[in-house]
């Protein structure tokens, strides 16, 4: 096992703290990090990919599970893969797809680990029939606050508490995965252009869910009458009879990376860090949707370059400027769209340069004392993070979101108050009262942890 000292940050980069990073080989090391634990404990770390600061621990350790990424063998018959959470959802579609099987939810990125999913619950492009991750968990391996190792099922209260509990029930070892059966290794996708936001979720609730999986691109600088327009995108899993004559040879898996210069955003030259303002992003809005097809259906794309589009591209953050980026994420329930509108207006009015933000709709809450996704619309964008005024900004936001009887996501935060978490979270007061049960001396702690409370 190596061990080092390091400052460590979310994806967003923002407030970097120093831990100790233990980096285990296997179960026993794992368990022996924990019972050796300092007093400022010890947290769960896979790849990073949490924009705020959900897997770091200032003055403590941080346990870092990449290293443990076995996949053992899919059961055909049952439909299911057991492997350790070390393991990347693009590592596990890559294994899995040319079986016909798919991890179970697909978040936006494949740069996620199991064990993050579960910690974070996810949720998918298809929440309104799949719900989120651990819906599909039929057991997991815990690293406990005593350092053993358990097996925990669906339905009990240690599940519920671990599913969407960002790591502080204990540290996810390994799980056991329900897959979904698909035919071919493409989707085919609709596209069309939505001229404002009332026209956005008008198209967005037309559709039904024939096409199970389906976002929105949404472009928070423009205003007056185009206030929330945006592009949808819609798919399904291609059948054989779909498939053209050519798809043998269709490459299933998009190179990694993209070509040195790439732009982000199609149609721009590549932009130099930190230059993104007001003026920069609404160009980079414009010309994406302007680029974006009226309407279009039946294209064929693999299905990594559907769920995972932008991976494929270079890295943007340095595009927010060296105080690093902060991604904002809230639900709102169906019936509270005014809720919405106000806050899209809000970002408009306010000439914030956002260029990255998905709208989906979100279908029956999961079962997690702490998971995110609840019947309505989510909103996800990211800002940079030294943009005079954000906080007192988010924090209006925050109190908007929580009148209406929404949340905002913890797994992406990074600067939340405790009182508003609270808030938006009726079950908080019960995962305390289980983390205090079974983890009286506070093994299990991170930065977001101590920050809210939690």
């Amino acid at each position: 096992m190596s061990v080092d000292t390091v400052s460590l940050t979310g994806w967003g980069r923002t407030a970097p703290t120093t831990a100790v990073r233990f980096r285990p080989r296997g179960y026993e090391e794992a368990a022996a990090v924990v019972r050796g634990r300092g007093p400022r404990g010890v947290i769960a770390r896979g790849l990073g990919r949490s924009p705020g600061d959900a897997a770091q621990n200032a003055g403590g350790s941080v346990l870092d599970l990449s290293g443990l990424a076995r996949i053992g063998g899919v059961d055909a018959a049952a439909g299911v893969v057991r492997c350790d959470a070390g393991v990347s959802l693009e590592r596990l579609l890559r294994v899995l797809l040319p079986l016909g099987w798919l991890p179970p939810v697909l978040p936006g990125t494949g740069g996620v680990t199991v064990g993050g999913a579960i910690g974070s619950d996810l949720p998918g492009l298809d929440h309104r029939r799949a719900g989120s991750f651990a819906r599909h968990v039929s057991a997991l391996e815990l690293l406990t606050a005593d350092g053993e190792v358990r097996t925990v099922l669906p339905g009990t209260a240690l599940f519920d508490a671990t599913a969407g509990g960002l790591g502080l029930t204990g540290v996810v070892l390994g799980a056991t995965l329900r897959l979904r059966r698909v035919s071919t290794g493409l989707m085919a996708v609709s596209t069309e252009r939505a001229g404002d936001l009332d026209d956005l979720l008008a198209r967005f609730t037309a559709g039904g869910d024939r096409l199970p999986y389906a976002s929105a691109w949404v472009d928070l600088t423009a205003r007056g009458r185009a206030t929330g327009r945006g592009i949808l995108t819609r798919g399904e899993h291609a059948t054989p009879d779909m498939r053209p004559a050519h798809a043998g040879r269709t490459r299933l898996f998009p190179r990694s990376g993209a070509a040195p210069g790439r732009s982000p955003f199609p149609g721009l030259p590549p932009l130099p860090g930190g230059l993104l303002g007001p003026a920069a992003a609404a160009l980079c809005n414009e010309v994406r949707y302007r680029g974006s097809p009226r309407a279009r259906t039946g294209e064929l794309r693999p299905v990594p370059a559907f769920f995972h589009a932008s991976d494929s591209l270079p890295d943007v953050r340095p595009l927010y400027g060296r105080g690093g980026l902060v991604r904002y994420r809230f639900t709102v329930g169906y019936g509270q769209e005014e809720t919405l509108h106000r806050v899209v207006r809000r970002i408009a009015a306010r000439r914030s340069p956002a260029v990255r933000a998905v709208l989906q709709r979100f279908g029956a809450a999961d079962p997690g004392l702490l998971s995110f996704a609840a019947p309505g619309w989510s909103l996800e964008l990211d800002l940079p993070a030294a943009l005079p005024g954000l906080g007192r900004f988010l924090d209006g936001v925050d109190e908007e979101v929580a009148a209406a009887g929404g949340r905002v996501c913890l797994a992406q935060d990074s600067r939340m108050r405790p009182e508003t978490a609270a808030a938006m979270y009726p079950r908080l007061a019960e995962f305390r009262e289980l983390r205090a049960r079974l983890d009286p001396a506070g093994a299990f702690r991170s930065d977001l942890s101590r920050r809210l409370g939690l």
